[in-house]
């Protein structure tokens, strides 16, 4: 395949790992920088969901969890119908960094999308990510 596969984003967050961890791991944190509501069984294998105000809705498997390290799950791919068994894999890479943290996020599995669906899911998530993570900061500033 001729297609990019990967989404890879790196920041530097002025919050202690553990800090990062919350916003990412549970519902409250994944409920107000990401999603509108949000709701997770913390384990691999548990279910999560996200809501947004707009009547946008994911749900996700939790894949991996590494406390405070490692966070992953799967996801439904934006364009595709709710059903489609296909999913990415995104996973959340938290390293102390001085007082602060670096968090890297990796999302996968475009390369089985058809042409027309890849540029789509592709861009919309790759601009979605530098967003998000902008959203994650702020939030993290708040609390």
């Amino acid at each position: 395949m001729g297609f990019p596969d990967r989404i890879e984003r790196t920041v530097e967050i002025a919050h202690p790992p553990a800090k990062v961890w919350a916003a990412l791991t549970t519902s409250e944190g994944l409920g107000t920088w990401f999603g509108n509501q949000a709701s997770i069984d913390l384990r691999p294998g548990g279910d999560a969901e996200m809501k947004w105000d707009e009547g946008h809705q994911a749900t996700m498997r939790v894949e991996r969890v590494e406390e405070p390290k490692i966070f992953g799950f799967t996801w439904n791919i934006y364009g595709l119908p709710d059903d489609d068994p296909r999913r990415t894999y995104v996973e959340f890479t938290l390293v102390p960094d001085g007082e602060g943290t670096r968090l890297t996020v990796v999302e996968t599995g475009f390369s089985q999308l058809p042409d027309e669906l890849h540029s789509v899911a592709f861009e919309g998530n790759t601009k979605g990510w530098a967003a998000e993570l902008g959203e994650l900061i702020e939030y993290l500033d708040a609390v």
